[in-house]
């Protein structure tokens, strides 16, 4: 059943080379890398931040990591008048004159006095107001964005991380005791609520995701999915996958969790009671479209109790680890197996699968409804320092005799954010024009794009679009592509671009992005209501197909992340921002990953080249 996903020619190219280095300018050393948002010391603590911020109440019940939560603010809602002007001028370089004029009556109209627009405006204003809703958008945007939609979670909502090597640990058993280990010792933190919030420019954010991490999983049914929590005291237990079998192992025994050597010697013993052909891969019905998935699940609880049973194991487990019969070597063959491997030894309903290959690879895949990457990213560098940093005991010890039988159950480029801060620029404006450049450069015009904005510093908050394209970065991309244009013309377009890049990511961290707002006034018409011109206006719908999906994760742990891309036409483009070097992970559906993977090199190479020109003309003056 899965097969029929996969024919569709998904393309992933993974580029990268932390071996080159820049021609005149000194490479520092790696630093030591923490998560991209919250910054966490080795004591979880922002390393910005050494103590925790004393603006916000504490709630002395509700456990540390959840201490400031519901004193975090309210998502805001934005003028009518602000989101218009915002909205706008995201078009402008994107549309004719006489498109921007149609745009610009319908928009005049939405939002007139008394209008409808208006009308909507105060039905979402009692709403954020209403005491009983932490966020006004919450509900709705987990239902539309993830829960209603139909298409198979993989590789549509999948993403996945794919880790470094660990040279002492290179056989898989070895590899995949280590990393429970880890795990185990997280989510311990997360169950007891001892994890330390993270923080954002000094302040906390919203921690409510993580309890969607472990114990739970995303069930499928007609017309929308819904996420379940299991109770972690009843079940600890995590489950192996093994040539499509499913082996249910504990992770506590007797109260006392297992060690090392013993989540060793239960992954040795899966590998040989896993020791035949495969069998038919249940797993491979989670990547089937939803109602599709619905269906069979039905049927299959209603044919035996044992199928019930054995689907509540999977669905209880505290996470998955998948011990895949495949050795990946590249790092594109390496994006294939994390993202979905031949689409079988998975669970893809499950939000954590770790994925441990043959040869010891390793790397993470996450199913993105309830939770986005950020506390994912969290775990896996977590898990991967305590690895290795050896600050966790993986000594292998003495192995309990009453420990029950494993239950079957059924990289650009030469340089990184180093040079990057050199140049005086923002690392993640900087690498969306590198992008923006190399798309301009491939189709000779620039189309809309989405980069993600993190808006956890609200109370269940998620996310918000920023919108990069801008009229100063087409500007800017039309300059790089004239031969009569200068250098410092050039550099000043650009500095114009990343500047307005910053402002509006800004903007939209703070809850005042076009998308969500105008999203949640949609949602307000009343049944049967006309649809008003604002949203019949083609400029709604093309302006936010999203020909560019991107968005950063960076990690020295990490040597690769990914994601599908959001239209048939279109491109996903994951990037981190290392030290030394720059990594994009390019997705597409038969647009030319390979063309693409030409283009940002080129885009880099000369964006670095033009900055250096800076550089040697303020050394000589």
């Amino acid at each position: 059943m899965f097969s029929n996903v996969f024919s569709r020619g998904f393309q992933v190219k993974s580029i990268t080379s932390a071996s080159l280095r820049h021609r005149s300018v000194p490479q520092k050393q790696p630093a030591k890398v923490v998560s991209a948002v919250a910054k966490l010391s080795s004591t979880g603590l922002a390393r910005q931040n050494m103590a925790p911020p004393t603006t916000y109440q504490e709630d002395p019940y509700a456990g540390p990591m959840l201490r400031f939560q519901k004193f975090l603010p309210k998502l805001p809602v934005p003028t009518l008048q602000e989101t218009a002007d915002r909205y706008v001028k995201s078009l402008k370089p994107l549309l004719t004159e006489q498109e921007l004029q149609r745009t610009k009556t319908a928009v005049a109209e939405f939002i007139r006095e008394g209008g409808v627009g208006q009308q909507l405006q105060e039905k979402l204003l009692a709403k954020a107001q209403n005491p009983e809703v932490n966020n006004w958008l919450s509900d709705w945007w987990n239902d539309a964005a993830y829960l209603s939609y139909r298409d198979p979670v993989v590789p549509y909502v999948s993403y996945f991380y794919s880790y470094k090597d660990d040279k002492k640990r290179r056989h898989p058993v070895k590899r995949a005791a280590a990393i429970t280990t880890s795990v185990l010792k997280f989510k311990k933190m997360v169950d007891e609520k001892t994890l330390e919030p993270e923080y954002m420019r000094g302040l906390p954010i919203c921690m409510d995701s993580y309890r969607w991490m472990f114990n739970a999983c995303r069930i499928p049914e007609k017309p929308a999915d819904y996420p379940v929590k299991y109770d972690y005291e009843s079940n600890k237990h995590f489950v192996v996958a093994r040539k499509n079998r499913f082996y249910k192992v504990l992770h506590e025994v007797d109260g006392v969790q297992l060690s090392t050597g013993e989540l060793e010697a239960q992954f040795a013993r899966v590998l040989e009671l896993a020791n035949a052909e495969k069998v038919p891969a249940v797993g491979a019905l989670t990547s089937e479209n939803r109602d599709t998935w619905t269906e069979v699940r039905k049927m299959m609880i209603e044919a035996s109790p044992e199928n019930k049973k054995a689907l509540q194991l999977i669905e209880s487990a505290s996470f998955i680890v998948c011990l895949d019969d495949t050795s990946p070597v590249t790092l594109e063959e390496r994006a294939h197996q994390y993202w979905h491997g031949d689409g079988q030894n998975r669970f893809f309903d499950k939000p954590l699968q770790f994925i441990i290959n043959e040869n010891g690879t390793a790397g993470f895949m996450g199913e993105h409804s309830m939770m986005d990457g950020t506390p994912t990213h969290r775990l896996n560098d977590y898990l991967n320092d305590q690895i290795f940093h050896n600050k966790i005991d993986l000594a292998v010890g003495d192995v309990r005799s009453n420990l029950p039988e494993p239950l079957k159950v059924l990289a650009y480029l030469g340089y990184g954010k180093g040079l990057i801060k050199k140049f005086k620029c923002s690392p993640d404006a900087y690498v969306q024009m590198v992008i923006q450049l190399a798309y301009y450069k491939m189709y000779g015009k620039n189309r809309p794009t989405y980069e993600s904005a993190a808006t956890r510093k609200f109370q269940v908050g998620r996310t918000e679009t920023c919108r990069t394209v801008s009229e100063e970065s087409v500007a800017w991309c039309k300059s790089m592509m004239d031969p009569d244009t200068d250098p410092k013309t050039c550099i000043s377009n650009f500095r114009a671009a990343i500047n307005a890049h910053v402002v509006y990511i800004s903007t939209a961290s703070e809850g005042k992005g076009v998308d969500r707002h105008l999203f949640g006034l949609k949602k307000l018409l009343p049944p049967g209501a006309a649809l008003p011109k604002i949203y019949a206006d083609p400029a709604y719908g093309y302006s936010s197909s999203w020909f560019l999906s991107t968005s950063q994760l960076s990690s020295e742990y990490f040597n690769g992340y990914g994601w599908s891309q959001v239209i048939d036409q279109g491109y996903g483009i994951a990037y981190m921002i290392n030290e030394n070097n720059l990594q994009f992970n390019i997705v597409s559906k038969k647009q030319g990953c390979e063309r693409m993977q030409f283009y940002l090199t080129d885009a880099a190479n000369d964006l670095r080249e033009l900055m250096e020109s800076e550089l040697e003309t303020k050394a000589k003056l």
